[in-house]
């Protein structure tokens, strides 16, 4: 116990380190604060996940004491709590089989993803609600933060910068939309990411006690496509409602272009040109952007075709050698 003690302490350390760099205001505080999560999740799936929830509360009051309840709030919600969770989730088995012949089941792949997701979105959520009770002043609230960030921005640039620092208005309306959807589907990717990033690394030190899941056969449970067109359909509605179930549609939306990627994986299989296709997919989603909506729809259609089973028919069992 005294071991998980202090891997939880300097794991919830290097948490709060990594999110308190915000705080300078550099750019590459920015892809700092979104690793924060990945010590908690190294703690969790190399040693235990009370390492992980020591080290979520240890940082969490070292943010509180230096920055106050508030950022305590957010690193927790944001940080402590997916870190902590999802290590949990990861290392979660059950014994299957009879007859002497039991073996571990562990937590799939894709309810992690979903899970992922959850936690992204229910940060985003907590953030929305706690900027404005109601959608006026949600709104108000984000305009006022924005002009002041486009005001700040002005200054440093001068007469010199570009027109729209300068008048700002016309922009800050269409930002009110796209910024809340925008940042859940940011907190899903970092979620996801952070916590194979910590496979991989845990793998890579021998500590990783879980066989390393099938990752491109993965599938989502399937309550989760309806949950996605039910938020789909609320998000049309006027008022918090709409705003709400947008971050959620967003952040599971997200999570089925992370599917649409596995299925990709597996259906170039044995394909001679799979790594230019691959490659240049992912270029393509990094450079672009909108192609991963392509991707999203795939993942989508997989549950209702299953694109994966029928690439499997179609290149037959292995061959015995």
């Amino acid at each position: 116990m005294m071991q998980f003690g202090l891997i939880g302490l300097g794991s919830g350390a290097a948490a709060a380190l990594l999110f308190a760099s915000l705080s300078s205001g550099t750019p590459l505080s920015v892809p700092l604060a979104y690793l924060a999560p990945l010590p908690l999740m190294i703690a969790a799936l190399g040693w235990s996940h009370w390492a992980a929830l020591i080290g979520a509360l240890a940082g969490g009051l070292a943010i509180w004491l230096l920055f106050g309840t508030l950022f305590f709030i957010a690193f927790f919600a944001g940080i402590g709590l997916p870190g902590w969770w999802l290590g949990y989730l990861a290392m979660l088995a059950r014994p299957v089989g009879a007859n002497g012949a039991a073996s571990l089941e562990w937590y799939p792949p894709g309810r992690l993803v979903v899970w992922a997701a959850a936690l992204g979105c229910a940060l985003i959520v907590l953030t929305v609600l706690v900027m404005g009770g109601d959608n006026d002043a949600f709104r108000e609230a984000m305009r006022a933060a924005l002009r002041e960030v486009f005001r700040v921005a002005a200054t440093e640039s001068g007469a010199s910068g570009p027109a729209a620092l300068r008048d700002p208005d016309r922009f800050i309306d269409v930002l009110i939309i796209v910024i809340p959807p925008a940042t859940a589907v940011m907190a899903t990717l970092t979620n996801a990411l952070n916590l194979w990033l910590a496979g991989r690394i845990v793998k890579f030190s021998g500590r990783l006690t879980r066989p390393w899941p099938n990752i491109p056969e993965m599938t989502f449970p399937p309550l989760t496509a309806a949950a996605l067109a039910l938020a789909i359909a609320l998000s049309f509605l006027d008022g918090m409602i709409g705003v709400l179930a947008g971050i959620t549609s967003a952040g599971l939306l997200i999570a089925y272009g992370l599917l649409g990627f596995a299925v990709l994986h597996v259906v170039t299989r044995n394909l001679a040109a799979r790594a230019f296709v691959l490659g240049g997919v992912y270029a393509a989603v990094l450079i672009f952007g909108w192609p991963v909506l392509i991707m999203c729809l795939t993942g989508l259609a997989d549950q209702i075709f299953n694109f994966r089973a029928r690439a499997a028919l179609r290149r037959g069992p292995p061959t015995s050698t």
